[in-house]
């Protein structure tokens, strides 16, 4: 009879063929998000070397784009459901309309997001703007926004088109050109950054505008990359070969796309606007409370990469598995790549918690913004093993196409649990923001038990691409 560690080992824990899978999708993923997050928090710091202002004004700008690139990223995400089960099938043309529906799409969120935010953009960015900390320009904050802003927006559209073949290319297993691209657009970035901020090189020195056209030229080396290397080489990607000798994508796929598809994109709409409503919440505490998340948003994302790149592989190799109809592999393989997410974390965890205290200190702010950002941090690292199940559940459900329940699962859970939680706090008491800010990330425990009822029911064990 086998032992209680053999019965966990033969449940949660894979063999060296099994991680070596895994590692193979997850791996350049990570690698690429990762120097992603850290040139974005070289970046963060470049800008946040000028003055709190000027790093505050920034980090709103991002809030708002930070909407658009998770309604882009819920709209492939519910292409991609087809996607990964397709190339699981081995079925070329329908990959190929998949990925055609994809740049429809991201044409159209591209024009409505850069109208939105070139409309209403200093409406917008005054929702953040409130007293209540030591120190603060506002005014000051509001330009160094708008001016971002204005030439931020440039690099929606590309960076939309080339998430459209980065998201086609992983799904077929191509993870290796999204990664150099994402590489050398990071570079670009931090160079450009350099120069631009600071005046190197002759160079005039624009600040804030600066570090936005470092970005939108970086964006465009992304794409131009990414374009050249898949077009160039149909037969590592034969999606490619003949891909734009139509635009139609077939009728039937249309709506079943939009049907399984919707749903992302609405709960990716609803959740990136559900974090942003949580900061401007939290902006009601003060300038230095935006400053502070900011810092601390800035490193977690250098260890998010880990989970994040994690329940992509969930996505991919779960979808591709249920897409070849292999349901009991499907559901074992899901839940070892589930717990490896979960154990890395308590690791990753503990490593983001030692750095609470030193990385603040790398901004020239004030101590407030210090101190609230240090005690962020830690909440954070606390929370991860959490967060890092949560993410695992969605693309869990995801995979078997159950887009409707995913979008109750994870934005219903921020509109109807976290917000009123954090106005009612921020509102009505008179609790330090960092008890708030603790009070309101615990919930994620809670949601990791909805997570649980939800993926042992095995309603998402289906192949949605069969015949």
């Amino acid at each position: 009879m086998p032992s209680m560690w053999q019965k966990f080992k033969n449940k949660f824990i894979g063999d060296r063929a099994f991680y070596r899978l895994v590692l193979t999708i997850a791996l350049p993923v990570m690698i690429q998000n990762g120097i992603t997050s850290f040139v974005n928090m070289l970046d963060n710091l470049m800008v946040g070397g000028i003055g709190t202002e000027q790093m505050s004004g920034v980090a709103i700008c991002n809030q708002l784009i930070f909407v658009f690139n998770l309604c882009v990223f819920g709209g492939l995400s519910g292409a991609g459901i087809y996607g990964a089960q397709f190339s699981g099938k081995r079925d070329l043309e329908g990959v190929q309309n998949v990925l055609r529906f994809k740049l429809w799409l991201v044409g159209i969120l591209s024009i409505l997001g850069v109208a939105a935010l070139q409309l209403f953009d200093e409406p917008l960015l005054s929702l953040f703007l409130h007293q209540g900390s030591e120190q603060g320009d506002l005014v000051l904050t509001l330009q160094c926004a708008k001016a971002y802003l204005a030439v931020a927006i440039v690099g929606l559209p590309l960076w939309a088109l080339s998430q459209s073949y980065a998201s086609t290319l992983r799904e077929t297993a191509s993870t290796t050109l999204p990664m150099g691209a994402g590489i050398a657009a990071m570079l670009v970035n931090l160079i450009g950054n350099w120069i631009l901020i600071y005046g190197r090189f002759g160079a005039p020195r624009l600040g804030v505008v600066g570090a936005a056209w470092a970005t939108v030229l970086s964006r465009a080396v992304e794409l131009i990359i990414i374009l050249l290397f898949t077009h160039l080489k149909p037969q590592a990607h034969p999606f490619a070969k003949g891909l734009y000798r139509t635009m139609r994508v077939p009728r039937a796929l249309t709506g079943t796309i939009i049907k399984k598809g919707m749903p992302l994109l609405l709960n990716e709409a609803f959740w990136s606007s559900g974090q942003t409503t949580l900061v401007q919440i939290y902006s009601t505490r003060g300038l230095a409370v935006v400053a502070g998340i900011n810092i601390s948003n800035t490193i977690s994302m250098l260890f998010n990469i880990v989970f994040m790149s994690l329940g992509s592989s969930i996505g991919i190799v779960v979808g591709n598995l249920l897409g070849a109809d292999e349901m009991d592999k499907a559901r074992d393989t899901n839940t070892k790549l589930t717990a490896f997410s979960v154990m890395c974390c308590f690791a990753i965890g503990g490593i983001l918690a030692a750095t609470s205290g030193a990385f603040p200190r790398l901004y020239n702010t004030t101590d407030e913004v210090r101190c609230i950002a240090s005690s962020l941090i830690l909440i954070t690292s606390a929370v991860m093993p959490f967060h890092a199940y949560t993410n695992a559940c969605y693309f869990t459900l995801r995979s078997g196409g159950l887009t409707r329940l995913t979008m109750v699962y994870d934005c219903c859970f921020v509109w109807l649990v976290c917000i009123p939680l954090a106005f009612g706090l921020c509102r009505f008491t008179g609790l330090p923001f960092v008890a708030v800010y603790a009070l309101v990330t615990a919930t994620e425990g809670l949601k990791a038990l909805f997570g649980l009822y939800f993926v042992r029911q095995g309603k998402w064990l289906r192949n949605i691409v069969k015949g």
